[in-house]
């Protein structure tokens, strides 16, 4: 299935303060591309990429100081979507064989923006939030 990138933005800080660009659909294809994109901006303490896909599911990409750290909305996104299947391979996660869960079950590190205002807890049931789509569910990590 070709990617569906409803956008892919990065942000990051600069002279103090949070700058917030769009970064070119093509760079959330695949998660070497999303990381190589982020790599690129100018930053004082890391970048953080923020992507939504097909109002089905987000990734958020956190650079820092050589460390990557991911969070996927939803692991069952992985059986239609490239970019979170290989999300889920750099994780080393595989999607459960059994019938699918009955709420959206997040993949990585739910305290990706804790330091920022969005606790592990906080960022779960985000994600669970059923009545949210993905671009929903990243304006408020956003607004935290």
């Amino acid at each position: 299935m070709a990617q569906e990138t409803d956008f892919a933005l990065v942000a990051y800080r600069e002279d103090g303060r949070w700058e917030v660009s769009l970064l070119p659909p093509r760079s959330a294809d695949d998660l070497d591309s999303l990381l190589r994109a982020l790599r690129q901006q100018p930053s004082e303490g890391g970048t953080l990429g923020l992507v939504s896909v097909a109002d089905d599911f987000f990734l958020l990409a956190r650079l820092t100081a050589g460390e990557t750290r991911l969070l996927l909305s939803d692991l069952t996104a992985a059986t239609e979507w490239p970019l979170a299947a290989q999300v889920l391979q750099t994780l080393d996660v595989t999607v459960p064989e059994e019938e699918e869960p009955d709420h959206p079950v997040p993949a990585g590190d739910l305290e990706i923006v804790a330091d920022l205002g969005m606790d592990g807890l906080a960022m779960a049931a985000l994600c669970a939030d059923e009545e949210l789509f993905p671009d929903e569910m990243l304006g408020r990590i956003a607004e935290r």
